[in-house]
């Protein structure tokens, strides 16, 4: 499924040592075509998207991305939301009743997840973010074309910044990936729906922290998954171990799944949790060959064709995936499915793992294991739709194998 393409408007400028992309485009993204998972029509959508690219030094960074539909006529909240977003820095003051309304919620949010700040100023620039991203999560819910609620969350008060920097993985999309053999198709046609947890093959959901170690949990989970599926044991396996001795990634500033099952290989193993605990930030290397519980043979990438994932899922297990986490930051149920242009493959930023699929009223939907607790999403899991490539979750998907 691709976005039409139509006018386009745009200007370069200097930045530093780099130079300023600016451009505007109308986009028409097509309902989904799919007839073996798409079974409820879906309108066009015609949107105006503005996008703003910075390049420098040979790499590509994109630093703005708005759409909003063509024609809309703004009539509450929500709908201007859909055209513009308040600046943080903007002078024009909110309608007071939004502003009290905000900042009762912001109190409830700050009570909830028992948040604390420095100082009164801190505090009235926090109500300031918060109520920014409460905007801008009512635009991402207009633009959604799925079932998707978003809304408050736990990441509420951060800016896009902090919470890229923090939580997501700068890595992805800007290191070449490890190559890795092609692994054999699964023969029979995927099952209408599959669910590795309801197999015993998927640990409990677990929590990165403030630190950028998404890839780690990643790999970490689909381990689990080709441990117990070839050995018949489920164990919970340390992410720490790779933050510390993972040398080719960068711990909690990032890395990619194939240079971990490359480390994994190397070192001989992963020891458990219990035994090399999680302390989200990186270590000196403590691994030992002797307390290691599970192996890996190799590591093969898997097919980009979403109908070929799935069946391959069925058969052989959990799948590490890389994709955008556009809108991540705040969805809180449902079936997200993001417009192509805000949620491209090529800005993958976030690395999950699938352990299931199947459809909830008629919407296609991949199960994809999170690593930012149980109190985010649904009970730690998002729901992303299937079948459409949405957000690049078909662009490095990888499995671990054990012999």
């Amino acid at each position: 499924m691709r976005a039409t393409l139509g006018a386009v408007r745009g200007r370069v400028r200097q930045a530093g040592q780099g130079l300023l992309y600016s451009l505007e485009a109308t986009l028409e993204e097509p309902a989904c075509q799919d007839p073996m998972v798409c079974q409820l029509p879906v309108p066009k959508k015609t949107l105006l998207c503005s996008f703003e690219v910075l390049e420098e030094l040979g790499k590509h960074m994109l630093l703005r991305r708005d759409c909003g539909p063509v024609d809309t006529n703004v009539t509450d909240l929500r709908n201007e939301a859909l055209s513009s977003v308040l600046p943080l820095s903007s002078k024009n003051a909110l309608p007071e009743e939004f502003s009290v309304k905000m900042a009762s919620i912001f109190k409830n949010f700050v009570a909830i997840y028992n948040r604390t700040y420095e100082s009164k100023e801190e505090a009235q620039w926090r109500l300031s973010v918060f109520t920014r991203n409460m905007v801008l999560a009512q635009r991402i819910q207009a633009l959604d074309r799925g079932t998707a609620q978003y809304g408050v969350t736990k990441f509420s008060d951060l800016t896009e910044e902090e919470f890229r920097t923090i939580y997501l993985n700068p890595l992805l999309p800007e290191e070449p990936a490890k190559k890795m053999r092609l692994a054999k198709a699964v023969g029979d046609p995927a099952p209408l729906e599959w669910d590795w947890r309801k197999k015993g093959a998927v640990t409990d959901v677990k929590n990165q922290g403030m630190c950028g170690s998404c890839w780690a949990f990643s790999v970490t989970g689909n381990v689990e998954g080709q441990w117990f599926l070839n050995r018949g044991t489920l164990l919970s396996l340390s992410e720490q171990e790779l933050l510390d001795c993972d040398k080719v990634d960068k711990a909690c500033m990032g890395g990619l799944p194939s240079n971990a099952y490359s480390a994994i290989k190397s070192l001989g193993g992963l020891e458990t949790e219990d035994d090399y605990s999680y302390q989200g930030h990186m270590e000196a290397c403590n691994f030992s060959a002797k307390k290691a519980k599970v192996y890996i043979n190799d590591s093969v990438e898997l097919s980009k064709n979403e109908q070929k994932l799935a069946a391959w899922l069925a058969v052989k297990g959990p799948i590490s995936v890389a994709i955008n986490a556009f809108g991540m930051q705040f969805y809180r149920h449902g079936i997200a499915h993001p417009l192509r242009p805000l949620c491209s493959p090529w800005f993958i930023d976030h690395a999950m793992l699938i352990v299931g699929y199947g459809n909830r009223s008629d919407v296609p939907f991949w199960a994809i294991k999170n690593s930012w607790g149980t109190d985010w999403g649904e009970e730690g899991y998002y729901y992303l739709h299937r079948g459409s490539r949405a957000c690049g979750v078909n662009v490095m998907a990888s499995s671990a194998v054990v012999d």
